[in-house]
């Protein structure tokens, strides 16, 4: 499933494998191979994928036919990341002028979202 997943994105972005291969730091032969399935990219090289062609790990792998997280799914992954816990956690610590520019960076992100 990777691979045809693989070829689909790089094509319906008129990319060529030489191009996606600078992308994410590999040479082209080895991205070829990931694209014919003899060699399977690391765990960063497909965080480096997903984020280039904006979809999801799991849409790579096969494991979702959905390439993108629904609004439930994102929130899901940032209530179980540490990381965001602890920063959300430390939010009211912040100052106000700190929190009203993180609001009006919030409801940018929304507006984008909507469109």
């Amino acid at each position: 499933m990777l691979k045809n997943r693989l070829v689909s994105l790089r094509k319906e972005k008129g990319k060529t494998q030489e191009e996606i291969a600078k992308v994410i730091g590999v040479t082209r032969p080895a991205y070829t191979a990931y694209e014919k399935g003899s060699r399977t990219p690391d765990y960063k090289i497909l965080a480096t994928l997903a984020n280039y062609y904006n979809v999801t790990i799991d849409y790579l792998l096969g494991h979702s036919d959905q390439p993108h997280l629904t609004k439930e799914e994102a929130f899901e992954s940032f209530i179980n990341d540490p990381e965001l816990e602890r920063w959300y956690r430390e939010l009211p610590k912040n100052n106000e002028e700190d929190i009203r520019r993180l609001k009006k960076i919030w409801e940018t992100l929304k507006e984008f979202d909507d469109r």
